[in-house]
């Protein structure tokens, strides 16, 4: 017997917002009653587009006593702002990643939220899909042995050439590591449980940019946050990682995420997507195996984070998606920082729990049987 779907409303009415717009169609726990932006008519456009039965100012959304959640898709600098100003009137919320820019601001909606009996949930929830699942279900189930090390790629050489507007991206709270690092980050965590500590060394390589897409072509930007960083992961487990995420590389040929288990190795997908393809090789084989995937919501599915806290909101669960998981992310990602420009190890204040795995034969459309 279905449920009725959890009233949801959306503020930030960007490009990224398409995306959880269509999705949420999918995803029977999901309502979206109504949307704000700061720019109204980014607003009205969605509402026309979608089919939602409303778009308002962010105040008069917040103050909608039916909306249980906030699903906010607002820039990171106002992911704080708006996330505070939703716990403040009585809404769980989820928000795209970074959960916050700073530690200060991701532990103040934390606190708040366990004062006032809320949620908080924060993207990437892409370890959900089905690729990221998959490996999970391989190294529970013992593939590889006790997983020993990882290793973890991103590198590309910035977004001046094709974004619209990159300039954000080379200030703090942007780079490489707060861009893209979430993903790995995540990913890493859903696999091999929380980290424990960290080094590494940062650097920024071109400290002006040149803007060569439109509508800004030529504009020069001043880079003021490392564009290159190397880090190194102590898990609690046991297990050792290595990360690189970098904005300063043309070209290379790396893995995106490779574990390494005392009985084999397995190559995981790209954390920015819900698909495979998933590889192993295990101990005494000659070449690597494709495996099939185990799990559903291969496709482009964001969302799933939203849709399981919603979930974990009628049942009293805990959510995988969860603020705690993306504040550890957080904190991880500022000690890198810390430790490149401090020349030590960051002990870790957080925590998390290893998110619980999806189970097995789910039906499209559902995270709760």
């Amino acid at each position: 017997m279905s449920i009725p779907p959890t009233p949801i409303g959306i503020i930030g009415c960007g490009t990224i917002s398409k995306v959880y717009l269509e999705v949420s169609k999918t995803l029977e726990i999901l309502d979206i009653v109504a949307c704000a932006d700061l720019f109204p008519e980014r607003a009205k456009a969605k509402a026309e587009e979608f089919g939602i039965p409303r778009a308002c100012g962010v105040q008069e959304l917040l103050e909608d006593p039916e909306i249980k959640v906030i699903l906010n898709l607002t820039i990171p600098k106002a992911h704080a702002e708006i996330g505070l100003a939703a716990l403040e009137a009585g809404k769980s919320v989820y928000s795209e990643k970074p959960l916050t820019v700073s530690r200060e601001d991701g532990r103040r909606m934390l606190e708040m939220a366990r004062s006032r009996k809320l949620l908080v949930g924060g993207a990437p929830d892409t370890f959900l899909g089905g690729g990221i699942q998959t490996c999970r279900k391989l190294i529970d189930d013992g593939w590889i042995g006790q997983p020993v090390a990882a290793a973890a790629f991103m590198t590309c050489h910035g977004h001046e050439g094709w974004h619209p507007d990159p300039d954000f991206y080379y200030q703090p709270g942007g780079g490489p590591m707060f861009d893209m690092g979430p993903y790995y980050l995540t990913a890493l965590v859903a696999l091999l449980g929380p980290i424990r500590r960290v080094t590494g060394s940062a650097r920024v390589t071109f400290p002006e940019r040149t803007i060569t897409s439109q509508p800004k072509r030529g504009a020069k930007i001043q880079v003021n946050t490392p564009t290159h960083i190397a880090g190194v992961m102590d898990f609690a487990s046991g297990a050792v990682g290595t990360i690189l995420t970098s904005f300063d590389v043309w070209a290379a040929q790396l893995p995106r995420i490779e574990i390494y288990g005392s009985e084999g190795s397995l190559s995981v997908p790209d954390p920015n997507g819900f698909g495979g393809p998933v590889r192993i090789r295990r101990a005494g084989t000659t070449d690597w195996s494709e495996v099939p995937l185990t799990h559903g919501y291969a496709k482009q599915n964001r969302g799933l984070g939203v849709a399981d806290m919603a979930y974990a909101l009628r049942s009293g669960r805990p959510h995988r998606a969860s603020g705690e998981l993306a504040y550890h992310v957080l904190d991880a990602m500022h000690a890198f920082h810390d430790a490149s420009r401090e020349g030590r190890h960051v002990e870790l204040a957080s925590t998390c729990a290893r998110p619980a795995p999806l189970p097995l034969g789910l039906r499209e459309g559902i995270l709760d049987e």
